[in-house]
């Protein structure tokens, strides 16, 4: 299902929904970033997604990127919150969607690298080629915060 972000956009179409969410900034030992292509809208991100009733904010992150990508991880800290009201992400089954996201920090514990129906593309990149891979400039946003190694979480 194609969606459409809006970023403090007076023409975006008012939310109707709030989704509680999850991601994760997942590495490996040479530390470059798991990213997937979202087939919705063809960028890359991290892995992650909405909450369910029976998760708690870290189970979410955990189950969405084995979910998105086959992997296990371990949490292995905060990045963040994102809860910008001015960030819309509309879908086209009519969702337009206000998103609360709180990004962990993890570890691949095992599992195998699979492509799920959410993307078209995996891979592990190299902090410094993230600049270079088209992306919603939220995602870059957690990127950002995670390699600025930051003592306490991003609030926001």
């Amino acid at each position: 299902m194609p969606r459409t972000e809006y970023d403090d956009d007076p023409n975006a179409p008012e939310p109707n929904s709030l989704v509680v969410a999850a991601s994760a900034v997942v590495t490996d030992d040479e530390g470059r970033i798991l990213l997937q292509r979202r087939r919705d809208n063809g960028l890359w991100a991290l892995p992650g997604g909405g909450m369910d009733m029976t998760d708690s904010l870290p189970g979410c992150a955990v189950r969405e990127v084995r979910e998105e990508t086959g992997l296990d991880e371990e949490i292995t800290g905060l990045v963040g919150t994102y809860t910008d009201p001015r960030h819309i992400i509309a879908h086209t089954d009519g969702e337009v969607r206000r998103q609360f996201n709180v990004c962990f920090t993890a570890r691949v514990i095992g599992g195998t690298l699979t492509i799920s129906d959410e993307s078209t593309e995996l891979r592990f990149v190299s902090p410094d080629a993230v600049d270079d891979l088209p992306m919603h400039h939220t995602q870059r946003l957690r990127i950002r915060h995670y390699l600025e190694h930051r003592t306490s979480p991003y609030l926001g």
